[in-house]
């Protein structure tokens, strides 16, 4: 029922989906708090640290709304290039837009949107991360095929931010354990 309201509030491609397009949404639910995760998802000048298929990614100047980068993909993918422009990003809401604005490959005019929000999972904080997206079909494929296609590649993706970020969330609650004995051996 959660899921299905943030879906609602923060992820409306399907409702601006034309008749070529296809659009869907992806949810990963991530057993690190939401400021770690944050810390990966917002870098647009860096998705690298957490997308398996990108190798390199430059940008020219400041980071800021307008931005554009151009993303190199690992061999393996029908692609090359990727150049793409940052639409929003959001610290407060933990919102990150992004639309593909060229490169060699069939995702034409791609739009996703990126939402990071807390919740508890077993008992500790966790954070759910929904993406949604919206895409021209390409010629000779359906709907369904490029849907697929588009959630392959960002289950793929979201897999890798998890392994990520609960590998640097036990890695803060190793330390922290650390600085506690390191405390209480002080105090005694």
């Amino acid at each position: 029922m959660e899921t299905e309201s943030l879906v609602r509030n923060h992820h409306i491609h399907g409702q601006q989906c034309r008749e070529h397009q296809c659009s869907s949404f992806v949810v990963k639910h991530i057993k690190a708090p939401v400021d770690i995760v944050w810390s990966l998802v917002r870098r647009f000048d860096q998705p690298q640290k957490y997308k398996p298929f990108v190798s390199r990614c430059t940008i020219e100047g400041e980071l800021k709304i307008g931005s554009v980068r151009e993303v190199n993909v690992r061999s393996g993918l029908p692609a090359t290039t990727s150049t793409e422009r940052l639409e929003l990003l959001d610290d407060h809401e933990h919102i990150l837009r992004i639309k593909i604005v060229g490169g060699d490959h069939r995702l034409k005019n791609y739009s996703s949107n990126i939402t990071v929000h807390p919740e508890i999972i077993d008992g500790r904080p966790g954070t759910v991360v929904i993406e949604s997206f919206v895409v021209d079909v390409p010629e000779g494929n359906t709907q369904d095929e490029t849907c697929y296609f588009v959630k392959a590649l960002i289950n793929c993706n979201l897999k890798s931010l998890a392994d990520i970020s609960e590998r640097m969330a036990m890695q803060d609650k190793v330390v922290e354990a650390a600085m506690n004995l390191n405390n209480n051996a002080e105090m005694n």
